[in-house]
Formats: structure tokens, C-alpha cells, sequence
């Protein structure tokens, strides 16, 4: 494996992780009946509060991994 195809993926994760994040606050905010469409499912369904919320947490995981897998490598 080369030095560039492991920048990439460890790039890639933080990314990753950063795009869940975002997915999870928007749907914990349609769950609480701020952003989104009225007709949408998710919207005003306390189900979606606590589903944005576990997406969110497991985005910053993700997102966590990356940063430390980042910071390793470069030491």
C-alpha cells in the first residue's frame, strides 16, 4: 500500500465522518419539526430526535478515528 493510498483513506474516514454528523443534526432537527418538509416521515416524529442524535454520535466516532488515525501516521 502506498504513502498516497493511505492519506486518501484516512481523508476519506474524516470526511465521512464529517457528512454522518451533518446527516444526523438535520434529521434531529426534522424530528423536532425545525428544517424540512411537512409531508417528509421523519418530520415532527420523536423517533428521528433520538435517531439524528445516535447518527450524530456515530459520525463523530468516525470522525474521531480518522483525526487520530491521521495524527499517528504523521508521527
Amino acid at each position: 500500500m502506498s504513502l498516497r493510498n493511505t492519506m486518501v483513506g484516512r481523508k476519506l474516514i474524516i470526511i465521512t465522518g464529517a457528512i454522518i454528523m451533518i446527516m444526523g443534526i438535520i434529521f434531529h432537527f426534522q424530528g423536532l419539526a425545525i428544517i424540512g418538509p411537512k409531508s417528509s416521515f421523519m418530520y415532527s416524529n420523536p423517533q428521528w430526535i433520538t435517531y439524528g442524535i445516535q447518527i450524530f454520535v456515530s459520525g463523530s466516532i468516525i470522525l474521531g478515528v480518522g483525526i487520530v488515525l491521521n495524527f499517528i501516521k504523521r508521527n
